[in-house]
């Protein structure tokens, strides 16, 4: 149940009832909405289905500028709520300083792994195994040979996305090539899906037939684009299969959505002070199969995934992380 609506404007106070204490958890989304069908998406769905199993209630703010992230941190600790859940590196800085100031209070950041906080409980997630199995379908399923990936904001996370997916095309092609682009260098990159879908057009004028998107809002321009040109598109995030049924070749899960249905679940007994991964071996990451991409995909395609995933997690396979190179093998940037 949503009971915060969004911020009317940068200077605006949040509407919250600060008088009483809550006996519920809080979210907050990062910048890009709610509904972004992505990153937003995945995490509100991980809270409403705490919210349906428990007939629990949570807070919720969608986020209109960076000047929020620690007035909202410190409206929601204030009024109570426990555990409060945060969404994205953005708030990485903005929970460093709020956390000391509310012992009590329990935090949980995903997509965050390098603060500390004895009150805080930090996830992240090995995006780049899953990048690689997805990059592995991209070149299975390219027939010009030269694939895409379009980002969001650039920033090492993203580029983390796109080493992944670059190492996947080319265990599978060594020959193909990759063509990748950001969004831009400000948060609006991850909702403006006019650019997505410029750079779609840009990257099919090159040869590219399948393109991954991992730019949150904006990646619903480079799919919808890439229906429209009757190429292959991948998701991210969230099972994005069902937006362009037998156009979307699959999604790279990540589970956020686990992420916070974890997080709201153990409420104020929340386990903090550590970092937790999610990977292939945990089910933190993967790629989408259903009924919408059940046409795309072969079972030769769906038996080399299964066999690079066990080989990624028994460790025969080794995914060079962005994050400890800071650079990739497979792609330039």
């Amino acid at each position: 149940m949503t009971l915060m609506q969004k911020f009317l404007g940068a200077a605006a106070g949040i509407a919250l009832s600060a008088g009483a204490a809550l006996a519920e958890p809080a979210l907050i989304f990062d910048l890009g909405g709610k509904f972004d069908k992505s990153f937003n998406e995945a995490a509100f769905n991980g809270a409403q289905r705490w919210a349906e199993e428990t007939g629990g209630t949570f807070r919720e703010i969608e986020l209109q500028s960076e000047a929020q992230r620690e007035q909202a941190l410190r409206r929601f600790a204030e009024a109570g709520a426990n555990p409060i859940v945060t969404m994205g590196f953005g708030m990485a800085d903005p929970l460093s300083t709020v956390a000391p100031d509310y012992p009590d209070t329990k935090f949980a950041v995903v997509d965050v792994s390098w603060i500390k906080g004895d009150n805080i409980r930090q996830v992240s997630f090995a995006e780049h195994e899953g990048s690689y199995l997805v990059g592995m379908m991209a070149a299975m399923a390219s027939k010009s040979g030269t694939v895409g990936f379009i980002g969001g904001m650039d920033v090492p996370l993203i580029r983390h996305f796109g080493c992944g997916y670059a190492q996947g095309v080319k265990a599978v092609n060594p020959d193909a090539t990759v063509i990748a682009n950001m969004t831009g260098t400000t948060p609006a990159a991850w909702n403006d899906p006019v650019k997505g879908s410029e750079l779609t057009k840009a990257q099919i004028s090159q040869g590219a037939d399948v393109v991954f998107a991992a730019a949150g809002g904006t990646g619903v321009g480079v799919l919808q684009t890439a229906a429209d040109e009757n190429i292959l598109s991948i998701g991210v995030d969230s099972n994005q299969n069902h937006l362009h049924p037998g156009k979307v070749l699959t999604s790279m899960m990540k589970r956020v959505d686990v992420a916070v249905y974890n997080a709201m679940k153990a409420g104020e007994d929340l386990e903090t002070g550590s970092v937790i991964q999610l990977g292939l071996a945990e089910d933190g990451v993967g790629a989408a199969f259903d009924e919408n991409n059940a046409a795309l995909v072969s079972d030769e395609m769906k038996a080399a995934v299964e066999e690079a995933r066990k080989k990624i997690i028994a460790g025969d396979i080794t995914v060079a992380s962005y994050y400890e190179n800071d650079s990739c093998p497979a792609l330039t940037f």
